[in-house]
């Protein structure tokens, strides 16, 4: 009810200044111990996968706190684990303003941020004073202006550094706004990425002692033999988990509403096909040998479990907490549980 009255003024406001005081009010509420009255409950609906014990499969999307630094009060929404990001080697301010637009109409988004970030020793340091102690994924890229042909070397400086903090790290190759990253989802060089960065964490594991899960998240622009190569591909390198999928350029369910014509990924209710599709074709492909992680378009339980029915194991969503608030996350939860007693 609370975010339901404020609404109408966070629209009145750009986008990125609605975003961050957001954040900041929830932080604040978070601080007085006033976020979990906010969000309502979130029962048990455990969940092992990855190697780690989930307290319920409903995360949050990476894009939302870029940086970790609303981790505590996120997470007390009720999320079962959180993913931030995507972080860069060094800081980059992302594309120029304006570059975040609201479909009301679709309850959709259009982004074209560009990895914008603090840089990854920041975002380390970030996450070193949160107290959170729960499943933290963190997503990885590469800076705008490091060629393709040495995204991997980003990546790597990337996983090194967040490696001690993170629960699992996510190698993102799929944003549609830095220029060339899709292209790492070319058979040729996700192969080559993604051994590199097996073999790094492979011998980071043996440095630290604790091997952490290694993902990636795909576009949901791809087709089926795309699709089936790089199932192939993470199998053959022995990732641990495939996130499907990232926002997508198509305009379909938009055409015609105000701003469906900025470039930028498409997130929101309009994906929530394509993604679920991309999920259930991966899940053939992969026959249960990798955990899927499904996102696009969540924004009930009922959007969750079609997620789960076609083959993913956790879910996450992000855009749907702009229209529907925070309580969003104990009702999908609560969702969820219920159907699985049935």
């Amino acid at each position: 009810m609370l975010y339901r009255a404020m609404r109408p003024f966070l629209f009145g406001l750009d986008p990125e200044r609605a975003h961050r005081l957001s954040l900041n009010s929830l932080d604040t509420l978070h601080r007085l111990g006033l976020s979990r009255l906010v969000a309502g409950a979130a029962p048990g609906v455990p969940v092992r996968a990855l190697g780690l014990d989930f307290p319920n499969p409903v995360g949050l999307a990476a894009g939302l706190d870029k940086n970790g630094e609303y981790i505590d009060a996120l997470a007390s929404l009720g999320f079962g684990f959180i993913e931030i990001g995507a972080v860069t080697p060094r800081t980059q301010p992302g594309h120029a303003r304006p570059r975040l637009f609201r479909l009301p109409k679709a309850e959709a988004v259009i982004n074209r941020m560009g990895f914008n970030n603090a840089g990854v020793d920041q975002v380390v340091e970030n996450v070193r004073r949160a107290r959170y102690r729960g499943i933290l994924g963190i997503n990885i890229g590469k800076n705008a202006d490091t060629p393709a042909e040495r995204a991997a070397d980003d990546y790597l400086v990337c996983l090194r550094k967040v490696y001690p903090v993170a629960s699992f790290v996510t190698a993102n190759v799929s944003s549609p706004n830095t220029r060339d990253l899709r292209r790492l989802q070319g058979e040729d060089q996700l192969g080559a990425l993604l051994c590199a960065l097996t073999r790094e964490r492979n011998d980071l594991a043996q440095k630290v002692g604790r091997c952490v899960p290694l993902a990636v998240k795909i576009a949901p622009d791809l087709d089926d033999g795309a699709i089936e190569s790089i199932a192939g591909l993470l199998l053959a390198h022995r990732v641990d988990a495939v996130i499907a999928t990232n926002t997508t350029t198509s305009r379909d369910g938009v055409a015609g509403l105000a701003h469906s014509h900025e470039q930028g990924g498409l997130s929101g209710a309009p994906l929530r096909a394509r993604s679920t599709a991309v999920v259930a074709k991966l899940s053939r492909a992969l026959q249960g040998r990798l955990p899927i992680i499904g996102v696009g378009g969540i924004g009930s339980a009922a959007d969750a479990r079609e997620k789960l029915d076609a083959g993913a194991t956790l879910v996450q969503f992000y855009t749907a907490l702009l229209y529907r608030g925070p309580a969003l996350v104990g009702q999908i939860v609560r969702g969820l549980a219920a159907s699985a007693g049935k």
